[in-house]
């Protein structure tokens, strides 16, 4: 069994990491967010009823209703959030539930948000229990009640909150309440995307990058990529930074393999830690089944790491099977990583 360097493994999580890294965050980066609906790619059946509902908002001459988007990290409901903003015409203001520590900090951002404003709420399964209280009447009734004083003489006071639009985002909806998870108007489900959108993101990507990239690495790209838009973007970012270093410039097939060779991502664009998952249940708990708690234990990783971002593609892909016992990994695992199934040894 090969072993992994702390410097490959520290390159893999950056690319898999399901949170915005500070690379996402860099100016042409964000450049490369579709602005309108018309300009985004893929999700086909989200987009046309967001379109719908939006018209709808407009002829009605109110805001759109509360929006839930739920998937695995990186599909785009941070990007659906702004063009959403942007179809509107309503200023975006963006914050998390991990940020939303008190009611105050939730109180404070409601208060300045004017008619038809959106609120954007990242991971919004993690806001505390005590803050979520607060959206209820502000989803529902547009108000928050103040309490003033405490026992005999406290006193209740509602405030009226202008209409806006909150926008919820969420990896594991079945953390969130059922009183919130009620109060949204529109749910969509962001599925990963296909090997042609995919393609068509990475070559209207590398135009806005100023990267010359031909077919053949447009699709290579977009099959190592975990049908993932945001992992499409950084990894061509880092096949860009080879291309210049240790070519002309140019990006094709080759320049795609020989830099993601040494990203640690392989032709089904698994990283180290994909790999160290599968090999741990294959090599340790003899294919499984295995509980998440176990396996996180062994690699010495977070269960909500593991959930959150490196089971969702191994799900999809078939590599492992979440059955009432635990976690096993299928033949397709087995293939991949070159064992043979009975003795569990290299080939």
């Amino acid at each position: 069994m090969t072993e992994e360097t702390p410097t490959t493994l520290t390159r893999g999580r950056s690319i898999l990491a399901g949170s915005p890294q500070p690379v996402d965050l860099e100016p042409e980066m964000i450049s490369l967010r579709p602005k309108r609906l018309g300009e985004y790619v893929g999700q086909s059946e989200v987009t046309e009823a967001l379109k719908i509902a939006i018209e709808a908002a407009k002829i009605r001459k109110e805001p759109l209703e509360h929006v839930l988007f739920h998937g695995p990290p990186g599909l785009g409901k941070t990007t659906l959030a702004h063009i959403i903003s942007n179809e509107m015409g309503g200023n975006l203001t963006v914050t998390s539930g991990p940020a939303l520590e008190k009611g105050g900090d939730l109180i404070g951002i409601l208060t300045r948000l004017e008619e038809g404003d959106i609120l954007f709420v990242d991971e919004i399964h993690r806001t505390p229990r005590a803050v979520e209280e607060f959206l209820y009447p502000a989803m529902e009734d547009f108000a928050v009640d103040f309490i003033f004083d405490k026992g005999v003489q406290a006193r209740s006071h509602r405030y009226r909150l202008k209409r806006f639009v909150l926008i919820g985002a969420t990896t594991r909806v079945g953390l969130l309440s059922a009183p919130l998870r009620d109060r949204f108007g529109i749910f969509r489900s962001l599925d990963f995307y296909s090997e042609p959108d995919l393609v068509q993101i990475t070559r209207r990507s590398a135009q806005l990058l100023n990267v010359v990239i031909d077919d053949a690495a447009s699709s290579e790209l977009a099959r190592r990529s975990r049908r993932t838009p945001r992992i499409v973007n950084r990894l061509l970012k880092r096949v860009r930074d080879y291309a210049q270093v240790r070519g002309d410039g140019t990006v094709t097939e080759a320049t795609v393999a020989a830099a993601l060779e040494l990203e640690g991502v392989d032709e089904k664009g698994l990283t180290e830690l994909d790999r160290r998952y599968l090999k741990t249940v294959i090599d340790f708990y003899n294919g499984g089944p295995v509980g998440i708690e176990a396996i996180a234990a062994t690699l010495q990783e977070e269960t909500d790491t593991l959930v959150d971002v490196v089971e969702p593609y191994l799900l999809k892909e078939g590599m492992i099977i979440r059955t009432s016992s635990g976690r096993k990994a299928s033949d397709t695992a087995y293939r991949h990583l070159g064992y043979r199934r009975q003795d569990n040894l290299f080939t």
